[in-house]
């Protein structure tokens, strides 16, 4: 780790998110760009929250990272006993979630599930489906009609990560929350990451939505009905999926909280040269396209950079991987030059619907930062 006074803001990065935040698409932002195990950029802008009150955004404000959980967690976990010879991308799902076990669905393999290559549809409201019963879960997904060949396309799908969240709980015994603590963020010394933060903790953590206002209108559009037990507070300090909330605020698709130094130390993990907790020949897995042909290049848990319009942009090398999460993050690794680029915010807050997209600033600030440290 760098030393405090190697560490900088870069301007122009910096007067792109202040802009942003002055359009309200975001009322805060965190980044950092690192390269080889060293901080090099970082720089915290606007304020953690407006609502109720104005909090002064910090470098080591905590964000609900979101999907960012897919690869940071669950992806992470499943390299962990793949490596250990536990688990491989080929076996059947069926076999550690009985629920599987039906015509359609006996064949879906972990690969697919982790490359959302599945035939699962994108998303459903699980705790209707489930009628608010968390055990109920996984036979909801199971029972949903496939939307296409498993192994043909590429569908980003949450339910397919709830489902290898499940998977991994069933063949260990132990809850995600206790694999996640035991096995990554105890073993790297993780101060700032962890589900279901303490209410303590709340100030210190950038708001989500006022209400699931957006869940809820995705609700009504798909005729499944209204939702009586939909939250109606400032979502703050607790997760903003309400799928993840439903399940017990973790779960294999979302309720990571995070800081952007601490998630800087988990993208070391994905990396060869700097993972405490993979082989290099595991880490390969991260930057192998395992979806040739079809309409996304996807790894293990990870979107690769020459997928069309990812938010990667035009100056990251096409073996890159990175994720985005709804809550207005984003994490992107260059193998080669061993290089990470992280952006939290929290467009979720304090804005009326729609969200702003911010896939544009997203690949803005990769190239900007690619152009900073090639100058640095």
């Amino acid at each position: 780790m760098s030393a405090a006074h190697d560490i900088r803001r870069n301007p122009d990065i910096t007067n792109l998110l202040e802009e942003h935040i002055r359009a309200g698409d975001f009322p805060s932002a965190v980044y950092l760009i690192g390269e080889k195990e060293r901080i090099v950029f970082t720089d915290s802008l606007g304020h953690s929250a407006v609502e109720p009150y104005r909090v002064t955004n910090k470098l080591d404000t905590i964000y609900d990272l979101a999907s960012l959980t897919k690869p940071l967690v669950t992806g992470l976990l499943c390299a962990r006993r793949i490596e250990l010879g536990e688990l491989t991308l080929d076996s059947s799902v069926a076999h550690y979630l009985p629920e599987f076990d039906r015509t359609d669905k006996s064949m879906i393999t972990v690969r697919e599930l982790l490359t959302h290559s599945a035939g699962l549809p994108a998303w459903r409201p699980l705790y209707l489906l489930a009628e608010d019963e968390p055990e109920r879960a996984a036979g909801a997904i199971a029972s949903l009609d496939l939307e296409y060949k498993p192994g043909t396309r590429v569908v980003y799908s949450d339910l397919g990560f709830i489902a290898l969240g499940m998977l991994l709980t069933r063949m260990t015994g132990h809850s995600l929350v206790d694999m996640a603590r035991n096995e990554i963020f105890e073993p790297l010394a993780l101060q700032q990451t962890f589900f279901n933060p303490e209410e303590a903790l709340q100030t210190g953590i950038a708001a989500c939505e006022t209400g699931n206002a957006y869940e809820r209108d995705m609700i009504e559009q798909s005729g499944a009905g209204a939702y009586e037990n939909s939250r109606q507070r400032l979502i703050w300090g607790e997760v903003h999926d309400g799928n993840a909330y439903f399940l017990g605020g973790a779960a294999g698709h979302a309720g990571l909280f995070s800081s952007a130094p601490d998630t800087f130390m988990l993208a070391q993990q994905f990396l060869p040269d700097s993972s405490k907790l993979l082989t290099p020949q595991t880490c390969m897995l991260f930057r192998t396209n395992m979806t040739p042909e079809l309409e996304e290049s996807r790894s293990l848990a990870w979107q690769l950079a020459e997928t069309s319009e990812s938010t990667a942009g035009l100056d990251l090398p096409r073996d890159s991987f990175g994720h985005n999460g709804f809550t207005g993050t984003s994490l992107w690794i260059d193998p080669e030059q061993h290089r990470v680029f992280i952006l939290l915010t929290n467009r979720t807050h304090a804005r009326q619907l729609p969200f702003a997209n911010i896939n544009g600033v997203r690949r803005r600030f990769n190239s900007l930062a690619v152009a900073a440290l090639n100058g640095s």
